[in-house]
């Protein structure tokens, strides 16, 4: 099948293409400038530069014409911060997007779309007492995204977000999200102090294999978590302990009340700078202090996921990092598409 992808070029868009693209479909993107430095793509991705939001209704239906799949692989994600109410720049880049897309997408008789979501919608089913999206604007944005994407299913329009963990893997040329997590630890002497908890995480590679499992299998309206490796923090810092030359570094874990106590000055610096989190800094702790896990038969298993090296995919990442920090290459941030 032919398909529109906004975001090719992405660390995320670029793998899926690459999958699709070996299963004999055609990949045509938009996606913004510039194509990191080293990044390589799929010969055959038809890429056009420039940003999908400021084009016209009827332009985005040229790229639709003859399509049969859709991808929207952009969008913010929670570290984005800013005026309150914070809500307001998710619904730009995550919403309001989503819901003009698929309009499009649907009018000119597309069958199959795969949107890139959260797994924190999935938190939000699976810990309804905690009230998720009341609390954390980036999460009740993520959860009206995929609301507003899973409304326009039917029987003759497949529509699908798969809600994606931690991510690990890199793209040459390109940031890694890990940078904050490398500087911290250099800035913490000799011991590193980190919460209780965990989270599910995946590969960029197993990634790729869930949006094109979940364009190729999905009908109807649906949500897939995509889990498959559930690491502590712990576990997931020894790796990135070992990465840098420090494996054995102590971890001390932060209680749930200590951690909250340490984010004080993150709070006092929104206040004082007038800034809003997409995660409320009042109920952080309660995020990060605990298991956020997925287990991989709820959805990965049927969207064809594959084992892959995690361990690997963790070091490389923080390799790219080091690198990056040490001026041995030059790379470019993530940005919304």
């Amino acid at each position: 099948m032919k398909i529109f992808m906004i975001g090719g070029t992405g660390l995320l868009g670029s793998e899926a293409a690459k999958i699709m693209i070996e299963n004999g479909h055609e990949v045509v993107s938009i996606a913004l400038p510039p194509l990191p430095t080293g990044s390589v793509l799929p010969e055959s991705m038809k890429i056009e530069f420039g940003n999908y939001m400021e084009m016209s209704d009827d332009t985005l239906r040229s790229y639709f014409k003859g399509c049969e799949g859709f991808v929207f692989a952009a969008g913010v994600d929670e570290r984005i911060e800013g005026p309150a109410p914070i809500y307001d720049m998710f619904k730009k880049y995550n919403i309001d997007p989503v819901e003009r897309l698929l309009r499009i997408a649907k009018e000119e008789g597309v069958k199959h779309s795969v949107i890139l979501g959260s797994y924190f919608t999935y938190l939000n089913r699976a810990r309804k007492d905690e009230e998720l999206a009341k609390w954390h604007p980036y999460i009740r944005s993520r959860q009206d995204q995929q609301d507003v994407a899973l409304s326009f299913a039917d029987e003759d329009f497949d529509v699908s977000v798969v809600e994606l963990p931690y991510i690990f893997g890199t793209q040459p040329g390109r940031k890694p999200v890990w940078m904050f997590l490398v500087e911290n630890i250099m800035n913490m002497p000799e011991v590193t102090y980190y919460p209780e908890g965990g989270t599910a995480m995946v590969t960029v590679k197993q990634v790729a294999q869930a949006i094109f499992g979940a364009l190729t299998k999905n009908k109807g309206g649906n949500a897939y978590p995509i889990g498959y490796y559930n690491l502590t923090w712990n576990e997931m810092l020894e790796i990135v302990h070992e990465t840098m030359g420090m494996k054995d570094r102590k971890i001390v874990n932060l209680s749930k009340e200590v951690f909250d106590k340490g984010l004080d000055a993150r709070r006092a610096h929104d206040l004082e700078k007038g800034v809003e989190p997409g995660l409320n800094m009042e109920k952080f702790a309660d995020l990060q202090c605990s298991e956020m896990f997925i287990d991989k038969s709820l959805a990965s298993d049927f969207l064809g996921v594959e084992e892959d090296d995690i361990k690997a995919a963790i070091k490389e990442s923080i390799q790219l990092c080091l690198d990056i920090l040490d001026d041995k290459v030059s790379a470019i941030g993530m940005k919304a598409e």
